[in-house]
């Protein structure tokens, strides 16, 4: 269904502990190409011009809620950075940052923070 592409082309990327680069992650149970994931995107959002989304940044638990607001953002702007040097209007994406307020995964290990160290594509307008 349109729905489920849509989850494919939109899934969150994962970002390596304390970073905002976006590169190939492979470890605690991630693997995944983020460039591959973002080229995506852009290719998604040139072919349909009135699509608006949201970037929100997030973070694992550890770090103080200030630090992670801030490394958050980060990662928000980088993939905003990545789709607009793609050819994508940056007034088609806002961003923000969730710090460690929203995490994927409750759990207390390397694994729930991997999960948790991500960017989350909402689609606001089509």
């Amino acid at each position: 269904s349109e729905e489920e592409r849509l989850k494919e082309i939109f899934q969150r990327i994962h970002f390596n502990f304390d970073k905002y680069n976006l590169t190939h992650i492979d470890k605690w149970g991630i693997n995944q190409d983020v460039p591959k994931v973002l080229d995506g995107i852009a290719d998604y959002m040139a072919k349909h011009p009135n699509i608006k989304i949201k970037i929100e940044g997030n973070c694992d638990e550890r770090g103080t809620e200030a630090y992670n607001l801030a490394l958050g953002q980060k990662r928000a702007d980088a993939a905003k950075n990545y789709l607009v040097m793609h050819g994508i209007s940056p007034d088609r994406i806002e961003t923000l940052s969730n710090g460690k307020l929203k995490p994927v995964d409750p759990a207390h290990n390397e694994y729930a923070w991997a999960k948790n160290r991500n960017d989350q594509f909402v689609i606001l307008s089509k």
